[in-house]
């Protein structure tokens, strides 16, 4: 990435990672099985490390791979470019609407300390299926990301791809290897209601910055 420092303005490389750091927080911090799973392992302190890099090593190749494709196909259909905004900033206003709806109820996250631990095999077949059997997962890294990484000039894409990849680094490590000092604070209504507010307002300007592609050139 080095070479793109000539012909990009250090403000667009920033730019463009904060974008890919911001969606990508804004997407995964909620209350989740995979966002569970890791926590509790981060309190029994099983695996953390593998854990960790797996589920920020698969959102980062999937955000990867929507950018890659995204970017070839959108720039042969220009029709297909605005339908996907249009599509991205509804779902965008749609997740935004239900995290601000979530923020109104009293909801915890369940964790535990006790019962038997898991082989290093068994956490990972089951971090696995939290990460890639959920379909909104696609959704949220391949088509949506994908959709707005694969805007970014050719030599900020892969800016946007490693700030969305810290992103989903910070979020995981915090959650693994935070998780007996983060447990009490999670265990507490508010403080979900305080991401979820965070994560309603932060998809609704997203969403508003995607509608102008949407109605281009019509």
């Amino acid at each position: 990435m080095a070479g793109m420092l000539p012909t990009h303005s250090l403000l667009s490389v920033a730019s463009a990672a904060a974008q890919g750091l911001t969606l990508s927080l804004g997407l995964i911090v909620a209350i989740g099985a995979q966002n569970a799973f890791v926590l509790r392992q981060g309190l029994r302190r099983e695996h953390v490390g593998p854990i960790v890099a797996f589920c920020a090593l698969a959102d980062v190749s999937l955000i990867a791979a929507g950018v890659g494709g995204m970017s070839q196909a959108l720039g042969e259909s220009p029709m297909l470019s605005r339908a996907l905004a249009l599509g991205g900033a509804v779902f965008l206003a749609v997740y935004g609407w239900r995290a601000l709806q979530r923020a109104r109820r009293t909801e915890t996250l369940e964790t535990t300390a006790e019962g038997r631990g898991l082989s290093l095999g068994a956490a990972m077949a089951q971090a696995l299926a939290f990460t890639l059997l959920n379909p909104h997962v696609y959704l949220d890294t391949v088509l949506l990301m994908g959709n707005l990484g694969a805007r970014q000039p050719d030599g900020l894409r892969g800016w946007f791809v490693a700030g969305a990849g810290l992103g989903s680094a910070l979020w995981f490590g915090v959650l693994g290897y935070g998780a007996r000092w983060l447990a009490p604070w999670f265990a507490r209504p508010r403080a979900w209601q305080i991401l979820d507010s965070l994560t309603g307002i932060i998809m609704a300007m997203l969403a508003a910055l995607l509608l102008p592609h949407a109605f281009q050139g019509l």
